[in-house]
């Protein structure tokens, strides 16, 4: 994948990639669009997770719909936001240790 040189962060890259798994987000919002996505939803997701978000319904809620909005906010292809809500909130599961306990 042709990933944008200036990403900062592992968590960038993960959230940039699960943003950009499909071609027509790429071809609509290109590279840099999707990096500055992906800054944001680490930054936003980052500050909303707490130790027990994952077994807590409510908490898993209020990020998915987070997510949705700081994609909607960005233009990211409507048909495509529910897949990538979906993959955020993967790559937040394996990722949301190391944030709790930093």
């Amino acid at each position: 994948m042709n990933k944008p040189l200036s990403i900062d962060s592992a968590d960038e890259v993960a959230f940039y990639d699960a943003l950009a798994e499909n071609q027509s987000s790429r071809d609509v919002m290109g590279n840099e669009q999707l990096r500055f996505l992906a800054q944001e939803l680490v930054d936003r997701v980052k500050q909303s997770v707490t130790i027990d978000w994952q077994v807590r319904e409510n908490a898993r809620a209020q990020i998915r719909v987070l997510v949705k909005r700081i994609l909607r906010k960005h233009g990211y292809p409507p048909d495509m936001q529910q897949r990538a809500t979906e993959l955020v909130l993967e790559q937040t599961e394996v990722l949301c240790q190391e944030w709790v306990n930093t």
